[in-house]
């Protein structure tokens, strides 16, 4: 049987309209108090990096071709990170710090985000660089922790000086946010809404954030884990400005300055465009924006329990490495 190649590509061009007007003709549900319906458990699952690589300067989207091409990659390196260990392989030269995770546990995604029909080649779109702003001199890991005397804690000092994921008291990498990025495993997050209030729930240490509808910030003594989030309705985009960030919650070297617009718009049925905006002038030369695809999950509400603190062996075990250490060193001098 001989395939007409041409009127496969007919039949295309025929369809692509109707698809781009289904998409323009799609209609936002409302919940019962009016406002767009958001509700649902989604991922934002992505090797999308936050950051452009520098090499791709201000090209903000990859063309089709380019985005199977690094898709592969993703997908290359996942298969050759989830082949059986060889179980006479020699043990690490160095440290086994490497052979912490296996594939396993990892669970980032295998799609370029994907928005308005662009590839994004990076999270960041603006500046046009897709790189973030930094001032100079700015500790991108946050500032040093201090005990209750202002006194700086060593990196192994008490459970203080670690981080918050570490200590399962906030996600790591900005997985609650705001911003709300995707990191290597538990990107999902449940929307919840009321009429005076939207909670988000992140699967990750189980962060619930409590967004207060047209309300004010409460004082700059009030500074919460994820910030005090308030937020308002226009029309099929939720805003939410967040404000008072605690200073231990340092994103990229920030500052309880910091100030976090988001913007969640339903797009499709199964699909959330995520914008956001980060200022903070003791940190960055200027605003930056990002934007991120949350899909909704396949398998339909179900969010599992994130039990970070039973079996947490990682963090007394840290602490009692360090003491040790501390121990040699007092015997040895």
């Amino acid at each position: 049987m001989k395939i007409n190649n041409n009127s496969i590509f007919a039949g295309l061009l025929t369809l692509l309209p109707m698809a781009l007007m289904a998409a323009e003709s799609y209609v936002v549900p409302q919940t019962p108090f009016g406002h767009p319906d958001l509700q649902g458990v989604l991922t934002n699952a992505s090797q999308t990096p936050l950051e452009r690589p520098r090499e791709l300067g201000n090209q903000r989207a990859f063309t089709g071709e380019q985005r199977r091409a690094q898709e592969q990659v993703w997908l290359d390196y996942i298969e050759a990170r989830s082949a059986p260990s060889d179980p006479n392989r020699p043990p690490p030269e160095d440290d086994n710090t490497a052979l912490g995770y296996d594939n396993f546990w990892v669970d980032m995604g295998t799609n370029v985000i994907t928005i308005n029909g662009e590839y994004r080649t990076s999270i960041v779109i603006e500046p046009e660089d897709g790189r973030i702003p930094y001032k100079a001199g700015v500790n991108r890991f946050g500032t040093p922790r201090t005990n209750a005397e202002g006194e700086r804690l060593g990196p192994y000092d008490g459970p203080e000086a670690r981080p918050l994921g570490e200590r399962c008291l906030l996600s790591f990498g900005s997985s609650s946010g705001p911003p709300m990025l995707p990191v290597m495993y538990n990107n999902n997050y449940r929307i919840v809404q009321t009429q005076d209030y939207v909670m988000i729930l992140v699967e990750m240490v189980n962060d619930a954030r409590i967004v207060r509808l047209h309300d004010r910030h409460n004082a700059q003594d009030m500074e919460k884990w994820m910030g005090d989030s308030v937020g308002y309705y226009d029309g099929d985009t939720l805003v939410v400005e967040t404000t008072n960030f605690n200073a231990q919650q340092s994103f990229r070297g920030s500052t309880p300055q910091m100030k976090v617009t988001e913007y969640f718009t339903r797009a499709e049925h199964d699909r959330i465009n995520y914008r956001f905006t980060v200022e903070d002038p003791a940190a960055f030369d200027s605003p930056w924006t990002g934007e991120v695809s949350m899909q909704r999950r396949p398998d339909g509400d179900k969010m599992y329990e994130y039990a970070c603190h039973e079996g947490n062996y990682a963090l007394p075990g840290i602490l009692a490495g360090a003491r040790h250490e501390e121990r040699t060193a007092v015997q040895t001098n």
